[in-house]
């Protein structure tokens, strides 16, 4: 069995988007996840290990993402988050062209987190990543801006944290073969897609499963089932359209 890497965003009771889930819901989410025999794991141990271990990955370093620190604290889970070093310095939210009229409409809701916040987190046992350095669609840039997207952001968090930057999650979830290729080039040791290789055969398109805003109990323990993120499992949920 392949261990099991969670993808959450913004932990938000005010929030209300499909990228927002409140801290209380995901407790639960969490909680039924290791009574059904999961194992609370660190990145490193889910990239090489295997068996029902599980890790909780937070994409873009939203501020709010500190209300789930008392939630991970009290289960035991381990995590990560996956920051844009080009907003770490301000804390501005990222520029995602896909968040205009949130933004627009719930600028705090979108405000990230900074370097003093990120460090306070590692601290408290939280690891923090790469995102690249400004959330871009990795597979439409070009060669120059892709290596200063991947690398950029690998050397800022090691300079800035005090420790080498081993993984990454890749924006929006997107990859392809020179998209891969980059980041092995960069000195990354795996990278995390979204969904990612339902195959497990590529530490750099690592597979994790979303969650999103809204859903349920048992669709997150459907989701997180071996045959659900099987290639088989994947091809069935893609032809009932259900999301990752």
């Amino acid at each position: 069995m392949r261990p099991l890497v969670l993808c959450y965003h913004a932990v938000s009771e005010t929030w209300h988007h499909e990228l927002s889930v409140p801290a209380d819901v995901m407790e639960r989410q969490l909680t039924l996840l290791l009574r059904l025999g999961y194992r609370p794991a660190s990145a490193a141990e889910t990239v090489t290990g295997t068996g029902k271990l599980l890790h909780v990955t937070f994409d873009d370093a939203f501020a709010s993402v500190s209300n789930a620190l008392p939630v991970l604290e009290r289960t035991g889970v381990r995590a990560t988050i996956f920051a844009c070093t080009g907003y770490a310095d301000d804390g501005r939210p990222p520029e995602i062209p896909e968040l205009a009229d949130e933004l627009r409409a719930r600028p705090a809701e979108l405000a990230t987190m900074t370097w003093d916040e990120l460090r306070a987190l590692e601290e408290r046992g939280i690891e923090v990543s790469s995102h690249t350095v400004s959330h871009p669609h990795l597979t439409t840039l070009s060669d120059a801006e892709l290596a200063h997207e991947l690398g950029s952001s690998r050397q800022r968090l090691e300079d800035e944290l005090g420790h080498p930057c081993r993984v990454l999650a890749y924006p929006y979830g997107e990859c392809d073969e020179r998209v891969r290729a980059a980041a092995r080039a960069a000195g990354y040791e795996a990278a995390f897609g979204l969904p990612g290789d339902a195959t497990g055969r590529d530490r750099f398109e690592l597979f994790r499963v979303g969650v999103w805003n809204g859903e349920g109990l048992p669709r997150v323990a459907l989701k997180a089932s071996s045959f659900a993120r099987s290639p088989l499992g994947m091809r069935l949920r893609g032809a009932l359209g259900l999301t990752t």
